[in-house]
């Protein structure tokens, strides 16, 4: 199932989008273009190549206020504003004007798209010092390169300024670009990071993925990559597709119940030598969910201490006994930005560094069975279609843990009582997994169901 790329992008409404890097920054412009509502206004920090024109449904050269100005009236379509053509190419816009196009935008709610790079029609580049030349008012930028350069030789020919390139992957001139370097280049603050606008959100568009080799190898990067970038698109922009949107994904672990039925706190027993609840934090921590979680109530104390030495966030739920509901918001408030946009403070890069996640996985802490490979499914399943809702399916019964996606992240805070996540899957399209391991239906309300489980679980 390929997604759109307006909506991989997850761009708010009205959006600023600046484009760098290499292997598509074009295609990648206009092809969001002409997903999204007219008008769409497309600019350039730098030159254009006059073929490019032909693109657009409109062209105006804004070389004077005046012919700025004529923006404002009979807008359809896709209009690009540059500068005046000069030989083969176009002029960059003005700042002045830039900004003054920016202000029209924005009161008119209207798309922003700015290509702010060029590279020569090469796969892969970098930068130099007056590079890339990104808007300091950009709400997001699309940092592209072309899969098309790995494995080829660090040269000229498939790569725009080597020997710059060369100094930040550590390869030499000539030796093969391998998804370490191009890694290690797009991850760089002299690199990919490079004029990035503190308040902008950080987008890696891996390009021409045209191959089932080049997907597994831009799937081999993603971990790194999402340790400073917010999200990582995989696509084969010519043919129009999006195979996949890398986000992080949290992990809530539903730790704050009293174990009425039970007896005893069910967090807090044994599972191979280990309580529950740190077994299955452990699960989601090792499968890669960030941030992890860990909601706690009855019995905090205890709990909490359970898992205090790991890297978690706990968040205490004191109206635990209102039901499950409390504690799912408790989670959902937990990873709410301290901003709009969905950051922390800046690193010392000045990079803002808390991402708004791309979804939630929930964890019941009476489940320590849970495996890091069903985690990891969801997930991979999310990242194909950014699902609303991702859920194992089990001999036709619907199974925990269940995948939330950010989109429906308002409707899980409105849940009230102890029915947990399922009271809004009627409003969500759900994306069932299916699922061959029964121990996902097992969950422990009974000291009968505890002994049950054991003796599956080898306790």
């Amino acid at each position: 199932m390929s997604i759109l790329l307006a909506r991989a992008l997850r761009l708010s409404s009205p959006s600023c989008v600046a484009f760098t890097g290499a292997g598509g920054k074009t295609t990648a412009m206009f092809l969001l273009a002409r997903q999204m509502q007219p008008p769409v206004i497309v600019t350039a920090t730098t030159h254009l190549g006059a073929w490019q024109v032909e693109f657009a449904d409109q062209h105006v050269v804004a070389d004077s206020l005046a012919a700025l100005e004529s923006v404002e009236h009979g807008l359809k379509g896709i209009v690009l504003v540059t500068g005046a053509l000069d030989g083969n190419r176009t002029r960059p816009i003005a700042e002045s004007m830039l900004d003054r196009l920016h202000q029209f935008c924005g009161y008119h709610s209207i798309p922003l798209l700015i290509e702010a790079d060029g590279s020569r029609q090469k796969p892969l580049k970098a930068w130099s010092d007056h590079e890339p030349p990104i808007p300091e008012f950009s709400d997001a930028v699309a940092q592209v390169a072309g899969l098309s350069g790995l494995d080829k030789p660090l040269t000229d020919e498939y790569v725009h300024r080597a020997e710059i390139f060369s100094g930040l992957c550590g390869l030499e001139i000539g030796e093969t670009v391998t998804t370490g370097a191009l890694a290690r280049v797009l991850t760089d603050p002299r690199g990919g990071l490079k004029n990035v606008p503190a308040r902008a959100r950080r987008i890696l568009l891996l390009n021409q993925a045209d191959s089932a080799e080049r997907q597994a190898a831009a799937l081999a990067m993603t971990s790194s990559l999402l340790r400073v970038h917010h999200s990582v698109i995989i696509a084969s922009l010519k043919d129009g597709i999006v195979h996949a949107v890398h986000e992080s994904i949290a992990g809530i672990v539903l730790a704050a119940g009293e174990s009425s039925r039970f007896g005893e706190p069910k967090q807090l027993l044994d599972w191979k030598g280990q309580s529950f609840v740190r077994a299955v934090t452990q699960t989601a921590l090792k499968a890669g969910l960030s941030p992890v979680v860990v909601v706690t109530g009855a019995n905090a104390e205890e709990v909490e201490a359970a898992v205090n030495d790991l890297d978690v966030i706990v968040a205490r739920n004191e109206e635990w006994q209102s039901g499950q509901g409390s504690s799912i918001r408790a989670g959902v408030l937990s990873l709410t930005p301290t901003s709009t946009l969905g950051f922390d403070s800046p690193d010392e890069h000045g990079l803002l560094q808390r991402p708004v996640v791309g979804g939630a996985v929930f964890l019941l802490a009476d489940q320590p069975q849970i495996t890091i490979s069903i985690i990891q499914a969801l997930m991979e399943k999310h990242a194909e279609g950014l699902h609303p809702i991702v859920a194992p399916m089990v001999m036709d019964r619907r199974a925990n843990p269940v995948l939330f996606d950010r989109a429906v992240f308002p409707d899980l805070l409105t849940i009230e009582g102890d029915v947990g996540g399922r009271a809004i899957f009627h409003k969500h399209r759900v994306e069932y997994l299916p699922w061959h391991d029964d121990r996902l239906l097992l969950d422990v309300d009974t000291p009968e169901q505890y002994r049950r489980l054991a003796s599956n679980g080898d306790v």
